[in-house]
C-alpha cells in the first residue's frame, strides 16, 4: 500500500526566509555577539556560518531587510513563547445571560438579581433579557420597567453598556462589571 499525500502534511510552510532563501543584495544584521550594521548578503551569510547559526529574515519590508543571526529553531521557540505569553495575558470576556418573563414576580427577580451581582463581582458581563411569548409582546412597557429596575439595582456593581432595546421577541440590556 502506498502512503500518498501524507508526507509533509503536518509541516507548516516557513514564515521567515533563512540563509539561501534570502534574495536581496544587502541586509541589516542584528543579533547577539554580532556587530550590527548593513552588510552584503554573502558577508552576512559568512558571519552566520562562522557563528554556527542561521541568518533569519525578521523584517522583510524594512529597507534594507533586517536579519538576525540566531539558531532558527531557537528563534521559533522564542516566538512561540512570546505568543503564548500574549495569549495568557489577554482577558477573556465571559457573558452570562439572565432571562426574565414580562410578569416575573418579586422572588424570582431577587433570585436572579443575586446571581447577576455574583457574575459581575466575578468579572463577567451580564446580558439580561425579557422574553416575550406570543401576545405578551403587547406588554413592552412591563419589560422596560423590569429591566430598568434590574439595572438600577446593579448600579453599584456594574455599568450599563447598552440601554434596554427590543430585538425581535427579546428586550435586552447588557451590563459590564465596574473595575
Amino acid at each position: 500500500m502506498e502512503n500518498r499525500g501524507l508526507r509533509g502534511q503536518h509541516e507548516k510552510p516557513q514564515q521567515h526566509k533563512i540563509n539561501e532563501q534570502i534574495k536581496v543584495a544587502t541586509v541589516r544584521v542584528v543579533g547577539e555577539n554580532v556587530t550590527a550594521g548593513v552588510y552584503p548578503l554573502r558577508e552576512a551569510l559568512a558571519m552566520a556560518e562562522a557563528a554556527g547559526a542561521d541568518l533569519v529574515e525578521i523584517s522583510p519590508t524594512a529597507e534594507p531587510p533586517v536579519c538576525r543571526i540566531i539558531d532558527y529553531s531557537k528563534f521559533l521557540y522564542q516566538l512561540k513563547k512570546k505568543q503564548k505569553e500574549i495569549k495568557a495575558k489577554s482577558v477573556k470576556v465571559v457573558v452570562k445571560e439572565i432571562r426574565f418573563g414580562p410578569q416575573t414576580d418579586e422572588h424570582d427577580f431577587n433570585f436572579k438579581l443575586k446571581h447577576a451581582v455574583e457574575f459581575l463581582q466575578e468579572g463577567a458581563k451580564v446580558r439580561a433579557y425579557v422574553f416575550f411569548r406570543g401576545r405578551s409582546i403587547l406588554f413592552k412597557d412591563q419589560g422596560t420597567t423590569l429591566l430598568e429596575r434590574f439595572t438600577s439595582a446593579l448600579e453599584e456593581y456594574g455599568k450599563i453598556e447598552s440601554p434596554p432595546k427590543l430585538e425581535g421577541k427579546k428586550m435586552i440590556v447588557v451590563i459590564a462589571p465596574k473595575k
